[in-house]
């Protein structure tokens, strides 16, 4: 069947072999993840500071006036207005929700984060602005992330490595540039020709 294994910081963990509880408690602790969908990811009956300050809670944090001030520092670094801090999440626009979903799940500042198509569904010029905020947070804090998408320019702005696959089987991986500037695979050429072509 094949294992998964994740390093955490009691070892070596194949993925397959914990339990469903063990998994929800990495997803908690030591991983994020960020929906293609922000409102899968975020609590919209509680404000957006609540839904930054909920995963600090979860690792302990009670301290009002800190999870105040984190959730405020972390509005501001996903270039949302930190007064709108009590606002609730169903005010803000799609793009200025996936922002807060990923304050809500950088803020604990896990080891791995899972984004699932993070620009997926909003407009270009949004697009454009959240990636480019992504790739400065991925830098700053040193991030791992393993991104799913289908939009090769944002594989190209984002990952330095590149895994293609096909009816969930790895066709082709390696450098990320190397695989777009020069695809071995008929199945990647197809999919990077299908982009050039006009």
């Amino acid at each position: 069947a094949g294992q998964v294994v994740y390093h955490s910081h009691e070892g070596e963990l194949d993925l397959y072999a914990i339990g469903e509880a063990r998994r929800r408690a990495l997803l908690r602790m030591e991983w994020g993840l960020v929906h293609q969908n922000p409102r899968d990811g975020l609590r919209l009956g509680v404000s957006a500071g609540a839904n930054i300050g909920e995963r600090l809670m979860a690792l302990g944090e009670r301290h009002y006036g800190q999870l105040r001030a984190a959730g405020q520092d972390w509005m501001g670094r996903v270039e949302l207005e930190p007064r709108r801090i009590d606002d609730a999440p169903k005010t803000f626009s799609g793009g200025m929700q996936q922002r807060l979903q990923i304050a809500r799940t950088l803020v604990t500042r896990p080891n791995l984060v899972f984004m699932d198509e993070p620009t997926g569904g909003l407009d270009v010029s949004v697009q454009a602005r959240l990636l480019d905020m992504l790739r400065t947070l991925v830098r700053e804090l040193g991030l791992s992330v393993i991104l799913v998408t289908h939009d090769l320019a944002v594989a190209r702005l984002l990952a330095h490595r590149l895994m293609v696959m096909r009816r969930g089987q790895v066709v082709e991986t390696g450098l990320t540039d190397q695989i777009l500037d020069d695809p071995q695979h008929a199945y990647t050429q197809l999919l990077v020709s299908s982009v050039l072509t006009p």
